[in-house]
């Protein structure tokens, strides 16, 4: 309602991804209503941390071509480990997709290629050892 009395016209659909991409959250006021509240940096920083390890917990080794990688991890890992690269806020990637066991598929955004994925990726996860 406020984004429309402002002339921004948007649908709910595209104001909750925002939203959950901004890791806006919704807190109780302790009554019967609800705010918006934008985490900290210090919030951020601590919750990419988690990611990170999530990440280097299940992750085995990485492959790429022009428009796609593929993570195999640790059975079992394939989940946390797409989480984590979902959440890492790297914008070479267009999104994940996680196998049954052991595989993620990174999709990468047009004109992006794995190497750069992988230079992106080795900024937010400096340890990350890729042949």
């Amino acid at each position: 309602r406020l984004l429309a009395e402002t002339g921004h016209t948007v649908t709910q659909a595209t104001l909750s991804r925002d939203l959950k991409y901004l890791k806006v959250g919704k807190i109780s006021d302790g009554k019967a209503e609800y705010f918006y509240a934008v985490p900290s940096d210090e919030e951020r920083q601590e919750s990419e941390r988690h990611f990170v390890q999530d990440f280097m917990r299940g992750y085995v080794s990485i492959d790429w071509n022009q428009t796609t990688a593929v993570v195999r991890t640790f059975s079992g890992h394939s989940d946390t480990v797409a989480l984590a690269i979902d959440n890492m806020g790297l914008e070479e990637v267009l999104g994940t997709l996680a196998g049954r066991d052991n595989v993620v598929f990174v999709a990468l955004r047009e004109g992006v290629s794995g190497g750069t994925f992988i230079s992106a990726l080795k900024r937010k996860v400096p340890e990350i050892e890729v042949d």
